[in-house]
Order: C-alpha cells, then sequence, then structure tokens
C-alpha cells in the first residue's frame, strides 16, 4: 500500500484493508514511543504543527511521534502570534509552512479548512480537527484502542453519549465504526443528537444506529461507551448550551450495571461528564487511549514520509 505522499483529511479517504494496515504499523511503534528505543528513520525531517484552536493531547502527541522518530517540529500553538492576526490567508500561511516543512499538521476551526489546506500544499496535510468537521487521526487511535482491548470491533455494541451534533470525534468514529461492523447507539438530547446527514450515511452503509436520550437504561448492553464532552465553544447561543450542561455524568452508581469488561473512552479533555472516581476503575482507559495517539500518529508520518515503510528499521 502507497500512502507516501498523501493528504489525511477525512477518515472516509481510507479503506477497511488500510485502516487496519495503519493499525498494524502502529502496534510496531510502541517501543518508541514509550521511549524503550530510539528512532531515527525521519532524521532531517520537518513537521509543521499549524494549531489555529486550543490543543493539547493531539499538538503534543504529533510533536512527541515526529521527535520520536528523528525529525523535528517547528509551528505555533496560538494564532494571535502569527500573520494571521495581519489578514493573512489560510492559502498563504499553508504556502508559506510548505516552503519549511515536509509535512504539515492542521487544527482549525473551520469546517473544511484541512481540505482546503491540501489543495494548495504540495506537501502531505494532516486535519487534526477542523471545526465540527473530521479528526480522522483520533478516529484511528480509538479505532486501535477498541480494537487492543476488546480485540474486534465487528458485533460490539459501542454507545456514544454527549454531544453528537458538534463532536468532531464521534462524526469521524461513527463512519469507521459502521465500516467495521460496530453496533452504533447514539445518546444524547434532541438539541445534539447525531446529525440526520449523519444518521442517513450510515443506514445507507447498511449499519442501524439507535438513538437514544437515556444513559441508565443502555448501560447494561455496552462493550464500549465512549463519552464526549458538550462543545461550549460551538454553541452559537449560550442559553442552548446552559439546556443540556452537565446532563450526563458517569459515576460509580452508573457503572454497577454495567458489564465488567465495558471500556470507558474519552477523546478528553473531560469536564464534569466523568467522575474522577471512574478513573481507578478497569473501566477506564482514556489516559491509555490519548497515548496511543502517538503511535497511530507515529505510524502515519512513517507512511507519509517514507516509501513503501512497513514499521520496520526503527
Amino acid at each position: 500500500m502507497d500512502f507516501m505522499g498523501r493528504d489525511v483529511v477525512s477518515i472516509k479517504d481510507f479503506s477497511v484493508e488500510e485502516i487496519e494496515h495503519i493499525l498494524n504499523i502502529a502496534k510496531k511503534m510502541a517501543p518508541l514511543a514509550g521511549g524503550k528505543k530510539k528512532g531515527n528513520i525521519l532524521e532531517g525531517k520537518v513537521l509543521a504543527s499549524l494549531f489555529y484552536e486550543p490543543s493539547t493531547r493531539t499538538r503534543l502527541s504529533f510533536e512527541s511521534a515526529m521527535l520520536r522518530l528523528g525529525g523535528s517540529t517547528i509551528g505555533f500553538a496560538e494564532p494571535g502570534g502569527t500573520s494571521f492576526v495581519k489578514g493573512e490567508t489560510i492559502a498563504d500561511t499553508i504556502r508559506m509552512a510548505e516552503s519549511y516543512a515536509d509535512v504539515i499538521v492542521l487544527r482549525h476551526p473551520n469546517e473544511g479548512a484541512a481540505k482546503l489546506a491540501s489543495q494548495f500544499s504540495s506537501k502531505p496535510v494532516i486535519n487534526a480537527g477542523d471545526g465540527a468537521g473530521q479528526h480522522p487521526t483520533q478516529t484511528l487511535l480509538d479505532l486501535y484502542t477498541i480494537k487492543s482491548e476488546k480485540k474486534k470491533i465487528e458485533n460490539l455494541n459501542i454507545m456514544m453519549i454527549g454531544d453528537m451534533k458538534y463532536g468532531r470525534t464521534v462524526h469521524s468514529l461513527s463512519y469507521a465504526l459502521a465500516i467495521f461492523g460496530a453496533n452504533l447507539t447514539f445518546i444524547a438530547p434532541s438539541l445534539i443528537q447525531m446529525p440526520q446527514e449523519i444518521i442517513n450515511n450510515l443506514k445507507a452503509m447498511g449499519n442501524e444506529p439507535q438513538l437514544s436520550t437515556s444513559l441508565s437504561e443502555n448501560i447494561q448492553d455496552a462493550d464500549v461507551l465512549y463519552v464526549t464532552r458538550i462543545q461550549k465553544e460551538r454553541f452559537p447561543d449560550e442559553e442552548e448550551y446552559l439546556k443540556v450542561a452537565g446532563l450526563y455524568r458517569i459515576n460509580n452508581a452508573l457503572l454497577r450495571n454495567a458489564k465488567k469488561d465495558l471500556i470507558i473512552m474519552h477523546p478528553l479533555p473531560r469536564v464534569d461528564e466523568i467522575d474522577p472516581e471512574v478513573d481507578d476503575t478497569p473501566h477506564a482507559i482514556y489516559f491509555k487511549q490519548a497515548f496511543n495517539g502517538v503511535l497511530i500518529r507515529m505510524a502515519l508520518l512513517g507512511l507519509l514520509l517514507i516509501k513503501d515503510f512497513d514499521g520496520g528499521g526503527i
């Protein structure tokens, strides 16, 4: 499979076989990601990290991935200190960045920004989140986490809870889980339930997602509980946000009715949707999930920048 030079804009750009190939290579990255082994396969390569929105895990894990493979990074974590404030367009910023770097990682508040950026760059562009649109590398690390913990994805009962409307992670992930044959349930109030367009697309793929407003009525059937925070910053009206803020909260009392091998995931950051007491239960794997982001992003960088990269030679 030839990934070299490809853009990573949407998870829909990849086939099941390609996704599985990425996951398999990511597994080989564990010794490097944990610092037990030193890599230099990307020595001399530069990653441009352009973040127009706040980020902790995505930005740091990309930079960590590049450094662990022997490369280097440039970029910004806050556009206020860049020519963006002078009115520079994203097209010109991308043209500038591609002359300095071998790969560009972009997070932007506008949906479709990564697709636009890819049209102005001859270097690979990786979408690190575009508004309420897509977050393909988060999807890949989520798939990796589920498969690592549950040994499969097909026929698992996966319940997503929280902000289905504005949460870009669930938009990407629901599509990917559908093509892998998972059973999906979206738990959210109608105000922030999964957009009908996405539901229609899933049904056209042969998946029949279930919609619900009650977590307590569904928790006993879940193999995976994927929790998301309410995306306050994306609500056009704060009064609308206040109607749903704090509506769901995962705690140990709720988990008494859950399967013993239930895993709880969260793309993070969390606010109040998961009680800290849950952190000490065997269900909680969200911090392991975050670490898996380094593995996935190392695999992707290797694939995009080295021809016929298979995880060897590290």
